[in-house]
Formats: structure tokens, C-alpha cells, sequence
């Protein structure tokens, strides 16, 4: 992590709130910009984009006025997941589970 943003950190960010990945959300606790706090997350583990759950992004982009950790989840909610792509969990569809490029895989080729 950067020693800059750290010390922003501790030194002008007022902690609001913390997601079920362990990802903590901040606010400036002065500074204006365009008459808005600015608003900054900081990942647990892996920096990665896709980590932020959909109520927090809003809340970072300014859809939302209160902070997510204020609000219940409705029991018809889903938990947030990372974008999975090129991970041994991103999703394979029926007939193509455990095929691989290098094991039964033929490519298609135009014929001529």
C-alpha cells in the first residue's frame, strides 16, 4: 500500500464504513470538492475493482446519500462476488466443465 495514501488516510479520512470482504470505506472529514466529500476505499488484500459490492459503489459515486453500512440487506439478497474470469472458479457452462484448450478442445476452422 502507499505511505501517501495512509497518511491521507489517517491524517483527513473519517473511517464510515467497512464491507462483508473486509474493504473500508472513507470520507474526507473537511475538504470539499464540487461541494461533495471526497470518498475513497481501501482494499483488504488484492486491489481490485470488481471487490466493491454494488450498494458501496454507489455510495463512493454519489448515487447514495447514506452509507450501506446503515442499511439491512434484504433476505432476497445475494452475497457480492469478484469478478471470477481467469480464476479456477469463473463460470464454465454444462458440456465444457474441465475442458481445457490442451485436453479436448478441437478449435473450429473455416473450410475452404
Amino acid at each position: 500500500m502507499n505511505i501517501a495514501i495512509l497518511c491521507r488516510t489517517w491524517w483527513r479520512g473519517r473511517l464510515v464504513g467497512e464491507d462483508t470482504q473486509g474493504n473500508r470505506y472513507y470520507e474526507d472529514k473537511k475538504r470539499m470538492r464540487y461541494g461533495k466529500p471526497r470518498r475513497w476505499v481501501i482494499y483488504k488484500g488484492r486491489v481490485e475493482a470488481s471487490k466493491i459490492p454494488a450498494d458501496w459503489h454507489g455510495w463512493l459515486h454519489f448515487t447514495a446519500s447514506e452509507s450501506p453500512s446503515l442499511r439491512t440487506p434484504y433476505p432476497w439478497e445475494k452475497e457480492h462476488l469478484p469478478n471470477l474470469t481467469g480464476t479456477p472458479y469463473a463460470h464454465q457452462p454444462k458440456g465444457l466443465q474441465g475442458v481445457t484448450p490442451d485436453k479436448g478442445y478441437e478449435a473450429w476452422a473455416p473450410e475452404d
